[in-house]
């Protein structure tokens, strides 16, 4: 029997530990108790047992979820999506539009990110298979999906991913931020902005923040991972942190260093005095939600796109 990981945020919202790679406090799904249950994000498909496990210690099974929704669709958020969909045939999914005709065929998606993690791709994320088309539902900026007494609203926050969404839920204060606020373990000081290829584009991040504040949240929910009630402090040190790492990559570039000579370097400049600070268990779960190879190539392409 698998132990559910679950804390309480409300009496009607759960999150849910969902031990990715095994490891706890990497990344999680939100459970939304109303009329019509909803999980926010639904992980990796090894993470699955962890999520039906959450919910039913929260009081609830997979048969009485009816919504999936999530921020976009990197296999750490809904990898998961096509297996949850053919086990639980009532299952609906709401994404950007940008993202539905990867759930529907994600077959260009892990062609990608075959590239990106290589012989890690299977372990990490297992079997990803389409989600039925007449069940996907794209999402607009500004639309809603309604659960009876709660309403989540898109908003679309391109940035770390051009399909990306967060959602507002407005009578509670809160928005779900996927990546776009970044990663931000529990129990530390810092926030890490995850730019990963193919589609970062510093600009439209850090408009995409501006687009958060101007909702004045009362609460960050991230994927990776908990929550902070401290919005707008962690909202600016996430476009402090990006800036800076953009910057960084910027300016090497243009001393001739090449991207194996910048990982390396970008390793010893930001994440070894992380791990110096917080320790080993915290740097390592770093690590696994963005490593400095992910955070260097999505950062080198963003400048070669923009210098083409």
């Amino acid at each position: 029997m698998v132990k559910p990981y679950i804390e309480a945020l409300d009496e009607e919202t759960f999150g849910i530990d969902l031990l990715y790679a095994g490891e706890r406090f990497v990344s999680s799904a939100y459970l939304l108790v109303d009329d019509e249950p909803a999980l926010v994000e639904t992980g990796a498909t090894p993470s699955i047992p962890y999520l039906v496990a959450g919910v039913e210690a929260a009081g609830l099974t997979m048969n009485d979820v009816r919504h999936l929704v999530v921020t976009h669709i990197h296999l750490d958020h809904s990898g998961a999506v096509g297996v949850l969909m053919e086990r639980y045939p009532h299952l609906r999914v709401w994404v950007h539009p940008r993202g539905a005709r990867h759930l529907a065929d994600p077959s260009r998606l892990m062609s990608s990110a075959a590239r990106v993690f290589g012989d890690q791709l299977e372990p990490l994320f297992g079997r990803v298979v389409p989600a039925p088309a007449d069940r996907i539902h794209p999402l607009e900026d500004g639309e809603t999906v309604r659960l009876g007494r709660r309403t989540l609203q898109a908003m679309e926050t391109p940035g770390h991913a051009s399909h990306h969404h967060a959602y507002w839920e407005a009578d509670r204060g809160w928005v779900y931020c996927g990546d776009v606020a970044g990663i931000h373990l529990p129990g530390t000081d810092h926030v890490v902005p995850p730019t990963p290829p193919p589609d970062i584009d510093v600009e439209r991040w850090k408009a995409s923040l501006q687009k958060i504040r101007a909702v004045n949240p009362t609460r960050l929910l991230y994927t990776h991972f908990g929550w902070t009630d401290q919005a707008a402090h962690w909202l600016g040190e996430v476009e402090r942190h990006l800036e800076e790492r953009a910057h960084w990559v910027r300016d090497r570039l243009a001393e001739g260093v090449d991207v194996e000579g910048l990982i390396a370097a970008f390793h010893r400049h930001f994440d070894e005095p992380v791990a110096a600070r917080l320790g080993a268990d915290n740097a390592r779960r770093y690590h696994l939600a963005a490593d400095a190879e992910m955070n260097v190539r999505g950062l080198v392409r963003y400048w070669q796109t923009r210098s083409d």
